[in-house]
């Protein structure tokens, strides 16, 4: 398929609650979507990145500015019949992730639209419904706190995620299991500690957590092996694992025994999926990270959950969880049983509401043959 035309798309949606981490809150979901369109067809994707260089040093004006100068015009004209061209295309461009993931992530649903498939389906996709978790931030008392987990408990989700930081954790757990008993938890530290932290580690070890997310540096392999000798928790490595390469070398040195797989990070489905693969083979299980993304990046997400060694409920969470009203129809759902139900129409499968869309538009390029 020759790329014709290429629309990016910033958007400001305003999130339902303040979203809590170690390194800050979010208010306002910023994101710039993507369009890509050739005969007759328009796949969509999505660069979820914040305004802030906090979880990544990607930004709102960073990603444009990568996309609209280099990237888009590396792709426009050119004949694309598989995602992985798109990759060698861009590679030439070092790093920017997210930037690479809106773009490749439109191809992926165009080509697909094109093959008259799912996009589960072109990934490899075995499951027809996903388990779901939920991510809590870190709320303004314990009491909130322990609400907001009876709510989603209630709703359904199979697993809760816990942010902590220091000062928000040990006394947070204990809280929560005697509220809840041996519900599903983990935690995310998101690399807000660090090995002087080993004995607050090896005190959660009590609590029967299945995991703890990054707690050491984003960018640290190494120390994280040195933590998980001492305790028992497996960790989960997010930030660190940026490709393959980092993936294999996490496993090599136990610096981890679950990886936290998200698209966005890796810069594509394409990377994704390879590092899935990779540790499908080493016997490491899987889990879909989310982003807050708008309900055209979560279709990606749930394609790609749908892949058979995601076998830990993932951030993956309703549409009405983050957003009063959501830039897709139909909107994602939790079914009963805590699942989510994975499209099975072309693409993508849900439909972009195309007015909402330009509503929530900021700012916009279009680039053309």
């Amino acid at each position: 398929m020759r790329i014709e035309r290429i629309t990016l798309r910033c958007i400001q949606m305003p999130l339902r609650h303040p979203f809590r981490t170690s390194f800050g809150q979010e208010q306002t979901k910023h994101a710039i979507i993507v369009a890509v369109q050739s005969a007759g067809l328009t796949g969509y994707g999505e660069t979820p990145v914040a305004s802030s260089p906090l979880y990544s040093y990607e930004t709102t004006q960073t990603a444009w500015h990568i996309q609209r100068d280099f990237l888009v015009p590396r792709l426009l004209r050119q004949e694309i019949t598989r995602p992985e061209q798109v990759v060698k295309l861009l590679s030439a461009v070092r790093g920017h992730p997210m930037a690479k993931m809106g773009l490749e992530a439109a191809i992926w649903d165009l080509l697909a639209k094109a093959r008259g498939c799912p996009l589960s389906q072109m990934l490899g996709g075995t499951r027809m419904r996903i388990p779901c978790g939920v991510s809590i931030g870190i709320q303004p008392s314990l009491p909130a706190l322990l609400e907001r987990i009876g709510d989603f408990l209630a709703e359904g989700y199979r697993r809760i995620k816990l942010k902590i930081e220091p000062g928000w954790e040990l006394a947070v757990v204990k809280a929560v299991r005697a509220e809840f008993g041996d519900v599903p938890l983990m935690l995310d530290a998101n690399a807000a500690f660090s090995l002087d932290d080993v004995p607050l580690f090896q005190a959660l070890d009590a609590y029967n957590l299945m995991m703890v997310e990054q707690p050491l540096d984003h960018d640290d392999l190494y120390e994280h092996s040195l933590l998980q000798r001492q305790i028992k928790t497996p960790i989960c490595l997010d930030e660190s694992i940026r490709h393959r390469g980092d993936a294999r070398a996490a496993i090599e040195w136990g610096s981890c025994r679950i990886i936290n797989i998200k698209a966005a990070r890796m810069g594509g489905l394409v990377e994704a999926r390879r590092v899935h693969d990779l540790c499908q083979e080493q016997g490491l299980p899987v889990w879909c990270g989310g982003l807050l993304e708008t309900g055209v990046g979560r279709a990606h997400n749930v394609a790609l959950a749908s892949l058979s060694n995601f076998r830990l409920p993932g951030d993956i969470s309703a549409s009405d969880r983050y957003f009063e009203e959501d830039i897709v129809h139909p909107l994602f759902v939790l079914n009963p049983d805590g699942t989510m139900d994975v499209p099975s129409g072309e693409g993508i499968g849900v439909e972009v509401k195309a007015d909402l869309l330009q509503r929530l538009t900021v700012e916009e390029a279009v680039f053309e043959m």
